[in-house]
């Protein structure tokens, strides 16, 4: 079986927030989900509240296939949220779209989530045992079920006491009848940012490009451990949590952010420009042409020619309507799953010295299917370039990672894996021109790159498991 998602880290979603007083919201979410579509494509949700109760609209399946304008024209209200979602935490349900509504003492609440819980397990139990029912098996559904049970508070107040029980990686975007709310963890490992649009209008997002499509101006980033409050007062502010050390996700800058993006103060495309330049410094070969793997790739091959004075080409052309899976167990099919998604352009490969630049290996399966079509095409050499460090262990945090027992950079040597992808040379960024090119040396998780997670991660038993099922009574109890 081919599916491309188990051979590349996959985020989970994308949040978007919109509170617009006069504006037609539905219709801005709409576009600021299509801007971060790149997130997350199995499932996409609006939720919108006039004051007066809260509409949603979700399904499975992309932004566009979710909506139509007859859908957007019947979600009425000044303030709403939106998801994109990819499954890690949960199995691919339409009962597990977001977002998540519900009506508790405060009134009604929506809830859009991107991040993983570590303590979902232990959570699930204790809310099950104090009589919550569960509709979903999505962690998403523990924070929405902990901040009912405090709803004897304030919803602010009820956040507050929720991030003390939560633990993992989070960022939030809630709505009440009034309030729109964003949260992000106390380490800042999911991103979310803020902007302003028009006078007494604010926008939260996943990614500062999401800003830029609704036309909103981008503030700031939401702080490490923040709880954001929008509503007619305009702004506010609060943090309870100690703000603990920075770790935003490394992978945000290296393949899952858009490179239009800013998060925590840096670019994405010069990043990623930044990490080629690294990476021509470590490892300058003798090749005749330098070709990215579209599209995480290219910045990082354009910054590798410049540096190392090599002509760079388009190679390899992207359809964009091949769609997100191709799943079939047939062996020539797989390889035609391949030259969907990528076609190459014989004119810049037949007879050449070839360096291929990609964002990361996983399992190390596309990377053997690309170095084989090169090799079609009449390469002389191909050599892999990697801009980022080996994926050696899993990632608990929101990024779908396979078990540490399929991610070739943990079990096998980088001898072993050129071998297996049957390049002529393979090399990769060091962690620190990784850092170098980020121009920070902390304020990263590294984990799937170091195996020292900043957050604490399950229990063993519990490694691994990431849909929640029901907790049952031992026999005899």
């Amino acid at each position: 079986m081919f599916d491309e998602r188990l051979d590349k880290l996959s985020e989970e979603c994308g949040v978007f927030g919109i509170y617009a007083p006069g504006k037609d919201i539905a219709q801005l979410i709409y576009f600021g989900l299509f801007a971060l579509q790149h997130r997350g494509q199995e499932s996409a949700g609006i939720a919108v509240t006039n004051g007066y109760g809260i509409q949603v609209h979700k399904d499975m399946g992309l932004v566009t296939e979710v909506f139509n304008q007859d859908i957007l024209s019947r979600l009425k209200g000044f303030q709403g949220i939106g998801h994109v979602r990819y499954s890690t935490g949960g199995a691919s349900l339409a009962l597990n779209a977001q977002p998540l509504v519900c009506n508790y003492a405060q009134g009604n609440i929506a809830l859009a989530h991107n991040g993983n819980l570590t303590n979902a397990k232990e959570l699930k139990e204790k809310l099950a045992n104090q009589g919550s029912v569960f509709q979903s098996t999505i962690d998403t559904e523990l924070i929405i079920n902990l901040i009912a049970s405090y709803g004897q508070n304030p919803i602010e107040e009820s956040l507050m006491k929720c991030m003390i029980d939560i633990k993992g990686s989070y960022a939030l975007v809630i709505m009440t009848e009034d309030k729109l709310i964003g949260v992000r963890d106390p380490y800042g490992n999911r991103p979310l940012c803020i902007g302003k649009i028009d006078k007494k209008g604010y926008v939260l997002a996943s990614e500062s490009c999401a800003l830029d499509t609704v036309g909103a101006q981008f503030l700031r980033d939401v702080e490490p451990g923040e709880i954001v409050v929008i509503n007619e007062r305009g702004l506010t502010s609060q943090r309870i949590l100690p703000k603990g050390e920075r770790a935003v996700c490394v992978f945000e800058y290296i393949y899952f952010a858009r490179p239009d993006s800013d998060i925590d103060g840096i670019n994405v495309n010069i990043a990623r420009k930044n990490m080629g330049i690294e990476l021509a410094k470590e490892h300058p070969l003798d090749v005749d042409v330098v070709i990215p793997v579209p599209d995480s790739g290219t910045a990082s091959a354009i910054g590798y020619a410049q540096q190392s004075g090599i002509n760079f080409a388009q190679g390899l052309l992207k359809n964009r309507y091949a769609g997100r899976t191709f799943i079939n167990p047939e062996q020539d099919v797989r390889e035609i799953a391949v030259k969907l998604k990528l076609s190459p352009l014989k004119q810049e490969i037949f007879g050449k010295r070839v360096a291929i630049v990609d964002d990361s290996i996983v399992r190390g399966t596309t990377s053997k299917k690309l170095v084989e079509i090169f090799r079609k095409q009449g390469a002389k050499e191909v050599h892999l370039l990697i801009s980022s460090p080996p994926v050696i262990e899993p990632c608990y945090y929101g990024i779908d990672t396979s078990e540490r027992g399929q991610l070739i950079a943990a079990q096998k040597s980088l001898e072993e894996i050129r071998e297996y992808i049957g390049a002529d040379s393979l090399h990769y960024l060091s962690l620190e021109g990784l850092l170098k090119a980020l121009d920070k040396e902390r304020g990263f998780c590294l984990a799937c790159l170091t195996g020292d997670y900043p957050i604490p991660i399950p229990s063993p038993e519990d490694l691994g498991k990431h849909i929640l099922e029901y907790p049952r009574k031992k026999e005899g109890a």
